[in-house]
């Protein structure tokens, strides 16, 4: 009988393949099972040696239940007379067909670590099919070592586990021993086995399924290949990166490192490392020395593979692989289509065991925890008893709470809607705004509206006298709140928290309702907007005694004229502009003039009605008033009422510009000359710079430029909203001018202010073209009026002062300059030689004598005067310098007042 030498592994699988037919004939050892070594074998320890110890053994039990310890050793006592070399796969079928199975897995464990896996161990051992028998009932013979085996042909053939029943990887050999019950934990394991294997099988079936899809090449294309290759196409991003793939692979396999670590970067969007990265389920090709040696057997072209195994869901997919139409599965012969219907019946199958087992291990893993603290069986009551021992407590209300930990949203926002009340008043002041993003997003998601209701209520009462910081918080996250929840739920649930805390007794409360309904607004229903809400804010600017609660009224009635759609609330948003314009707090009227006149002429501007309603009923307004005070003119009111139509400037010459012909064709281009910084008037707030309103600078730099052009070239034809103001307001408003009393230093200088803003706003082109000619008509300062005294009772009215102050001082060049010294120098001369009174002469001096800039040119005019051949005009000069001498400085004191001076001391008339 010839015998073998276990030890001899240098036979390879090709040796085995050059001795199909060598046959080993031994016996089984009656001790171990195991054939013994031939003698002979030059390998093979002598006979007086001691036989290798290298050991294959385990301590753990064979899932056979005929296995103990079985040792490379005792291999080597089927060692005969005679030694003849055996195949290491061999040794490994001998084994299989014995049923050794622990000694064969180890065999298999050892060739992979020496880095000779053997096929015919790997493909048992990962045959789960292997280990789905009785125990005890050895498997055919045909299985082992026939290729028609399940080995053969596992994809195919039905994969029918009893989940109850382990493989031999997810044995756990610890379950025998004395160590305790792991019966979970093992049923856990067991699981995540057969689900793992479930998936790796999917994997299987799925690629077998697009081999099966891809196998059947057009014979037309096989014979159209040839041709083909002369016919080069642009190569596709598929194609380029599988042959990056197999280029790298080819460069690595020939030690080309250095060329393969630079072909890899200049590839750096490309993952080499994987072969899934080059597309979705994209059979791998053979290498590129394999195509070399096939150059003449076409492969299937990547774009005619298609994935039949999954239901692809096309939603899913990036980029624009959603606008595609879905591809259609290659035409397959009738055996082919029911490979596919069977193997996508199994996915089926395979899907819903995996689902099944995913959640049998989630219960499962939930229960580990009881199943452990039950090692033994014990009685209910006992159980109960034993863990009264442990100091819990939930009998009380916190108690419960702790031990019901909430397992969903609903019932985590149940229990902050219980919990939140109890925490409140328990944590500090100047802390509690960290409990805000709490409330509000239980508020949010609580299912409950009574329970909401009480979290709302708890926000608005959170702190005591909330300061601006917490406020400020508080607020945004009522916006927030607003944001998510949506109109309906705003109006329910936080306008009420607003209308109980409106007449808080705390001022910081009211503040922040003030505050609310102005940060609210754009959530609100528009309604709710214009009616309520309104009526809240009229009722607190009227009644409340706190300046910085009407001043924030006022702010939140901005906001509302903002976005509020209803005409008819024009006349209620007049009367609320005046009643806070009359406010006794300047900084309410502050607010009037930065927020609520802005907002309130974009509305009118909106509604057309700014041009047309609301400057007319201030001007209308401002005459009442010149009528009823003759004698005593009330200075306030019309303050007021002056205040607000300057404030009302600005959005006048946006409509003037937003209205002109040639609007349309002015374009953002980026040669656009940047607007000269002193061109307007500074602004009182953002909302009033003419910038804002237009919409940006670089709109309001092309308009400018146009609006010149068209001033100074082209007129004013067609130009309605500009045609008003020149002659419908202007006119209006110098005849206002002259019947205001010119002694009234107040009104003289609020005049002069808004006429120096209106001629800055509109440019100095329309000052010189539209405002002065208006002004010199009726001044009329001609050479042959001045020695009569008809029509120069005009010159005696503020019209001199405020000409002279609020027209003639917009711009500050020599000309300009000039022009006012002799317009000054005419009214002295036309006054003295009139004999008429000098307070509109003084008005203009006093007016001009507050700035030291004109102080040398208020010099000049009395240098003209003194130097008057006429004694009058002389005389004037000299009541003048009464005027001016206190504010002068002593340099200008000493170079003109003094000479001025002497010169008057010396006049021939007395």
């Amino acid at each position: 009988m010839a015998s073998v030498n276990p030890f001899n592994l240098s036979d390879s699988e090709e040796e085995a393949e050059r001795r199909p037919n060598e046959t080993v004939d031994t016996a089984r050892s009656p001790s171990v099972g195991a054939p013994g070594p031939p003698p002979g074998n030059p390998f093979s320890p002598p006979a007086d040696a001691e036989p290798p110890t290298l050991l294959l053994s385990s301590n753990r039990t064979s899932p056979s239940g005929g296995e103990g310890s079985v040792s490379i050793a005792a291999i080597s006592a089927m060692a005969g007379a005679t030694e003849t070399r055996i195949s290491v796969d061999g040794i490994a079928a001998q084994l299989l067909r014995d049923q050794y199975l622990l000694t064969a897995l180890e065999f298999h464990t050892e060739l992979l670590e020496a880095g000779r896996e053997l096929p015919r161990l790997r493909d048992y051992f990962s045959n789960p099919g292997n280990f789905e028998r009785q125990s005890g009932t050895p498997p055919a013979k045909d299985q082992v070592l026939g290729p028609g085996g399940p080995l053969s042909n596992s994809t195919t053939t039905a994969v029918n586990r009893a989940g109850s029943i382990s493989t031999l990887d997810s044995l756990d050999f610890a379950r025998y021993s004395d160590d305790g019950n792991r019966e979970s934990d093992e049923r856990v394991a067991v699981l995540e086995f057969e689900l793992r294997k479930a998936k790796e099988t999917i994997q299987a079936l799925r690629a077998n399924l697009t081999h099966a899809a891809e196998s059947e090449v057009p014979s037309q294309e096989r014979k159209n290949y040839k041709s083909s290759l002369e016919i080069q196409e642009p190569i596709r991003p598929l194609e380029k990166r599988a042959l990056n793939f197999l280029v790298n692979e080819y460069l690595l396999k020939n030690e080309y490192k250095l060329s393969s670590i630079t072909f890899s970067d200049e590839n750096d969007d490309q993952d080499f490392e994987l072969w899934d990265d080059v597309g979705l389920n994209i059979p791998k090709p053979p290498d590129l020395l394999q195509l070399y040696r096939n150059c003449g057997t076409p492969l299937p072209s990547p774009r005619d593979t298609v994935d039949v195994s999954v239901g692809v869901d096309f939603g899913d997919l990036p980029g624009n692989c959603i606008a595609q139409d879905p591809p259609k599965k290659p035409d397959l012969s009738h055996q082919q289509t029911e490979v596919v219907q069977e193997l996508e019946y199994q996915i089926s199958l395979l899907n819903n065991e995996k689902q099944s087992l995913a959640e049998q291990i989630k219960k499962l893993q939930r229960c580990v925890c009881v199943c452990v603290c039950v090692c033994v069986k014990l009685s209910p009551a006992f159980q109960q008893a034993l863990l009264s021992f442990c100091r819990m407590c939930s009998d009380s209300r916190l108690g419960a709470e702790v031990s019901r930990i909430a397992d969903s949203e609903e019932s985590v926002m149940l229990m902050l809607g219980r919990c939140l009340p109890h925490i409140v008043p328990n944590v500090l002041l100047a802390k509690r705004e960290e409990l805000i993003p709490l409330i509000l997003c239980t508020a949010c998601l609580h299912p409950e509206p009574k329970e909401r209701d009480k979290l709302l209520h708890i926000l608005f009462n959170l702190i005591k006298r909330p300061d601006d910081e917490q406020r400020q918080m508080i607020l945004t996250g009522c916006v927030a709140f607003a944001r998510h929840v949506g109109p309906t739920r705003v109006e329910a649930e936080l306008l009420p928290q607003c209308w109980e805390q409106i007449n808080h007794k705390y001022p910081e409360r009211r503040l922040l309702v003030a505050e609310s309904c102005g940060a609210l607004a754009p959530y609100l229903p528009k309604e709710i907007r214009s009616s309520l809400v309104l009526s809240m804010l009229q009722q607190m600017l009227a009644e409340d005694k706190a300046d910085m609660v009407r001043e924030a009224v006022v702010k939140s009635l901005s906001i509302i004229m903002g976005y509020i759609d209803d005409p008819d609330k024009y006349s209620q948003g007049f009367e609320l502009m005046l009643l806070s314009l009359g406010d006794p707090s300047e900084r309410v009227v502050s607010a009037v003039h930065q927020v609520f006149i802005p907002a309130f002429a974009a509305w009118t501007t909106e509604l057309g009605t700014l041009q047309t309603a609301l400057i007319p009923s201030l001007l209308a307004r401002i005459e009442k008033l010149l009528m009823q005070g003759e004698h005593v003119l009330d200075e306030y009111k019309l303050h007021v009422f002056l205040s607000a139509l300057q404030s009302l400037i600005p959005p006048l010459f946006a409509v003037v510009l937003q209205n002109a012909p040639f609007t349309s064709r002015a374009k953002l281009t980026g040669d656009i000359s940047a607007i000269e910084v002193t061109r307007f008037p500074r602004p009182a707030s953002p909302l009033q710079d003419v910038a804002t309103i237009i919409g940006s600078r670089e709109m309001l730099s092309a308009l400018l430029l146009l609006y010149d052009y068209q001033l100074e070239h082209e007129g004013t034809t067609g130009w309605d909203s500009l045609l008003w103001v020149v002659n419908q307001l202007l006119p209006q408003l110098i005849e206002i001018v002259g019947r205001i009393n010119v002694t009234s230093s107040s009104c003289v200088h609020e005049f002069s202010r808004f006429f120096w803003r209106l001629c800055r706003t509109f440019g100095k082109i329309f000052t010189n073209t539209k405002v002065k000619p208006q002004f010199q008509e009726i001044l009329r300062l001609s050479e042959e009026n001045v020695d009569t005294s008809d029509g120069n009772d005009i010159l005696t009215k503020a019209t001199v002062p405020i000409y002279a102050t609020g027209v003639l001082t917009c711009y500050n060049q020599d000309e300009d300059r000039k022009l006012l010294v002799g317009f000054l120098e005419d009214v002295m001369t036309t006054l003295s030689l009139s004999h008429a009174p000098l307070d509109s002469l003084k008005a203009s001096f006093v007016e001009l004598g507050a700035n030291p800039v004109y102080h040398e040119l208020l010099l000049t005019v009395l240098w003209y005067g003194v130097v008057h051949t006429s004694a009058l005009v002389r005389c004037t000069a000299a009541r003048m310098f009464e005027l001016l001498v206190k504010g002068v400085n002593e340099t200008l004191v000493a170079q003109r007042v003094v000479p001025a001076l002497i010169t008057l001391s010396s006049d021939p008339e007395m």
